[in-house]
């Protein structure tokens, strides 16, 4: 059966934060916008570093900018329409471009998680079997799991809108976040949209459950390693970055856990929910490269 016999919906709406006075639309849209910008220069900033300077075509170069693209990819999906929605009030979104943005927000979204997985355990090898990293970690072996990585998300973001795209949409299309996602777009339908919100849901805690329990347990013994160790510049150096890592993990994880959870047990508070939503998409997409990467004394010296 076509979409079209299922659906009477041909535009969604973008709300943003349901909230927010009017008379703050082109401040908070000047914030964005700003967001947005920084995310652009730290981003472009690294993955243009790392792509033309030799010297840093190193394993944790070459995946921090894989996590650079990501994030930057994700920015401007989402980014600019938000800034259109506030300024110019250009909220609307036609059916299959909202279900696009979807598509690549759920690739991008998980994609992190195992970028991010993936730069653990290679903080893991360096720390840990410092004799043996060149051995275990080569930059071939870097780039065919990069690339593994991308193709097996964007498999996982069709699966998620799949989910979506087969419900039947009439009446309401108004779409209380600042993109479209399933879990936003699911509850415009007029059927019962729980059974597609838990599977969403199984798949979206699988993608980031998984991946970080792998952080955490590289990283605990990173500190480990580095606590039983004697005590002396490199150390202190080591210690630093598993704190500066953690920040950026947090920040991306734990919002994201908490709406996950949120979304299953009650109906959430739509302002907190979007907030919650900014929070751990937007702020560490442009951390991470500061933090990462632009902090780096081999980078600070190639700038």
């Amino acid at each position: 059966m076509s979409m079209a016999n299922k659906s009477d919906v041909f535009e969604f709406v973008l709300i943003g934060f349901p909230g927010l006075p009017e008379k703050y639309h082109i401040v908070f849209g000047c914030l964005i916008f700003l967001i947005y910008n920084l995310s652009l220069c730290a981003n472009l900033t690294v993955i243009v570093l790392i792509f033309l300077k030799e010297h840093l075509h190193q394993p944790m170069y070459i995946i921090i900018a894989s996590l650079a693209i990501s994030d930057l990819l994700f920015d401007t999906t989402t980014l600019p329409k938000i800034i259109a929605k506030y300024w110019f009030g250009a909220g609307s979104m036609t059916f299959v471009g909202c279900f696009l943005q979807m598509t690549i927000v759920h690739t991008l979204n998980p994609l992190d998680s195992l970028i991010i997985m993936f730069m653990a355990i290679d903080r893991y090898v360096a720390i840990c079997k410092p004799l043996r990293y060149h051995s275990i970690i080569s930059n071939r072996l870097i780039i065919f799991v990069c690339i593994a990585l991308y193709l097996v998300t964007v498999v996982i973001g069709l699966c998620v809108m799949s989910l979506a795209y087969v419900l039947p949409y009439a009446g309401s299309n108004k779409i209380k976040n600042c993109f479209c996602s399933i879990g936003t777009v699911a509850v415009t339908t007029y059927v019962d949209p729980a059974p597609t919100l838990w599977k969403a849901y199984c798949i979206g805690l699988g993608c980031h459950l998984g991946p970080l329990s792998f952080i955490i347990f590289s990283y605990s013994i990173i500190i480990i390693k580095i606590c039983s160790s004697t005590r002396s510049e490199s150390w202190n150096k080591a210690f630093y970055t598993c704190v500066t890592h953690w920040f950026v993990i947090g920040t991306y994880n734990v919002p994201r856990l908490l709406v996950y959870t949120y979304e299953q047990t009650q109906k959430p508070q739509v302002d907190v929910y979007v907030s919650l939503i900014c929070l751990y998409t937007f702020v560490p997409h442009s951390a991470s490269p500061i933090i990462f990467c632009l902090r780096n004394e081999e980078i600070k010296r190639t700038l």
